[in-house]
């Protein structure tokens, strides 16, 4: 099929369009710049190019995001400027890449995918929203950024399903080809850890001199953690573990 990928040469996109293309699909990556191959412009910030870089795609993989940035101005509002741009005679199906918990965590990131799926969801278009936890480089990145030293202190209580990046990029390279399911779907690692476990698992094979200390997170952003806002309800999961991936 023809499959346009947003957010190609991201941490999901640059493992997904690979796999896509070594699925027998013809794939091209759409970015500001249009780098990499097969890469065409695109701007979801702004509008510009989007109409021939979606022209005559079959299946969108809408996995571009703006965390850092803006996400109301290219989640948000670039959700908007898709659905008006999208070929709606060629496109057999949207998947949507989103995040397990942003319906239920109060962060302003996670406010504004959720709210760039419902801008998707109302569109008519055959849509899967895909909700993904956490990726394991990612947690890696996290874990590593939060060490101070000998020190590194963890959220008390909280608790993940880490998902290894391959696993969700198979796992999208087979829903696409399904049937659009019309609603959200979830997607998750193979098995749930307290943040104090990863921390100590990766602790042992990164800093084995450092200490994990879990304290005390308050306000709701850590009451909604505790109460498994980033823990799937529902959905399929990958295979490849936490430990699996920390040996590398």
């Amino acid at each position: 099929m023809e499959v346009l990928v947003t957010g190609g040469t991201g941490r999901l996109g640059r493992v997904l369009v690979p796999q896509l293309r070594d699925a027998g699909h013809r794939v091209r990556q759409m970015s500001r710049r249009g780098a990499g191959p097969g890469g065409v412009r695109g701007d979801l910030a702004t509008g510009r190019d989007l109409g021939p870089a979606l022209a005559g795609a079959e299946v969108i993989v809408h996995a571009a995001s703006d965390p850092r940035g803006n996400p109301w101005e290219v989640d948000v509002a670039g959700a908007r400027r898709l659905v008006e741009a999208v070929d709606r005679s060629r496109l057999r199906h949207l998947v949507h890449v989103s995040i397990v918990g942003v319906d239920r965590v109060p962060l302003s990131y996670y406010r504004a995918k959720y709210a760039s799926e419902q801008v998707l969801l109302a569109s008519g278009l055959p849509l899967t929203v895909v909700r993904i936890t956490q990726f394991h480089d990612f947690v890696d990145e996290l874990l590593d950024t939060a060490r101070r030293g000998r020190l590194l202190p963890v959220p008390m209580g909280w608790r993940a399903r880490p998902v290894d990046v391959t696993d969700a990029a198979t796992h999208l390279t087979g829903l696409m080809a399904a049937p659009p399911a019309g609603g959200v779907v979830e997607f998750s690692g193979p098995e749930e850890l307290s943040v104090a476990d990863l921390a100590r698992s990766w602790a042992a094979v990164r800093a084995p001199a450092a200490h994990v200390l879990a304290t005390p997170m308050p306000g709701r952003l850590g009451s909604a953690v505790r109460d498994g806002g980033v823990l799937p309800h529902r959905g399929e999961h990958g295979r490849r573990t936490w430990a699996e991936y920390l040996r590398g």
